[in-house]
């Protein structure tokens, strides 16, 4: 498998190494054993906060292991001391991981240091984990969620308008399951908006937020920018949206990328190579605005720009401009 890449600003302003944690969904394992193949690699000992969730304290952090069903993980919270409802809660749990997603959530990691997630999912995929296309019921992902350089606004918007550009290409060069396509999970962002957002040459980050949530007032959306924008400002969106599932934290949350764990040919540094054309893209102002005007340029009258030949010319242009 290739190495993790490194994007061109490693670095954050503080001369700290950004991070960047993972999250991905499988099933076909408990999560027991899900634990003890993060405990294998990272080190530290797996323990059961309930039945349906376990956490593993590595010298790299803490990994939190859990059934992604809240109706489970809140019956575990409501019954859990009581010894009836705990072996009835650890049989539902044992059962449910066959038909509903485990996720395995990593601390924010060193970019520069992200190799042991190799042996982590080799680790899971010898236990037996099954992912995206294993799944009728639940679309299996996996989220990114990268620290960015700073928290200027110009910066902001810069992988903002990155990933806006990309969003339809990044759709194919993920393979992005027809599942998961479906849901609303991963909703792109209105052309209308990317228009708008592509339009901007300087914006302060109360206007950068305020348009976000007029034209995405969901967190649904594959790049969803609520957990970055209620850190900075968490005033300003719980005023528009009151849902307490937006949690707050200085990433960006990226979740197109499938979860194809029990295939060998799969891996997280793909998945992240391709997410690096974006952060290649932010960090070079000029490419950016030379890809904006050709997508101003592609923009016609009512029809908007023509989806499959916008992916074929950013196929080209990175290529020849991003190698």
């Amino acid at each position: 498998m290739p190495s993790f890449a490194r994007p061109p600003r490693l670095q954050k302003a503080s001369g700290e190494v950004r991070r960047v944690g993972f999250e991905f969904e499988f099933s076909g394992i408990d999560v027991a054993t899900a634990a003890e193949a993060v405990a294998r690699v990272f080190g530290g000992s797996p323990y059961a906060k309930s039945p349906a969730r376990w956490q593993v304290e590595s010298p790299r952090g803490d990994f939190k292991i859990e059934i992604d069903w809240q109706f489970l993980q809140q019956l575990a919270a409501d019954q859990g001391e009581h010894a009836n409802a705990e072996a009835w809660l650890d049989s539902l749990s044992q059962a449910a991981s066959y038909v509903v997603p485990i996720e395995v959530v990593s601390p924010p990691l060193a970019m520069d240091a992200l190799e042991p997630l190799s042996e982590l999912i080799n680790a899971l995929r010898d236990a037996g984990a099954q992912g995206t296309d294993e799944s009728f019921i639940a679309a299996y992902g996996t989220h990114i969620n990268p620290e960015l350089p700073d928290h200027e606004p110009t910066t902001i918007l810069h992988y903002m308008q990155a990933y806006a550009l990309l969003q339809w290409w990044l759709v194919r060069a993920h393979d992005v399951d027809k599942t998961r396509r479906v849901s609303p999970y991963i909703d792109l962002y209105p052309e209308n908006y990317v228009r708008q957002l592509v339009a901007y040459d300087e914006v302060t980050l109360e206007q950068l937020i305020d348009d976000y949530l007029a034209a995405n007032p969901t967190r649904n959306r594959a790049l969803d920018m609520l957990p970055l924008f209620a850190e900075l400002d968490a005033e300003r969106v719980r005023a528009q949206l009151d849902d307490n599932k937006i949690k707050a934290r200085p990433t960006l949350h990226y979740r197109l990328p499938n979860c194809r764990i029990n295939e060998t040919d799969w891996s997280l540094q793909t998945d992240w190579q391709i997410w690096c054309q974006v952060e290649q893209l932010a960090s070079r102002p000029k490419a950016l605005q030379e890809l904006t005007q050709a997508f101003q340029a592609a923009d016609r009258p009512v029809l908007g720009v023509a989806r499959q030949p916008w992916i074929t010319k950013v196929d080209t242009w990175l290529n020849e401009n991003l190698g």
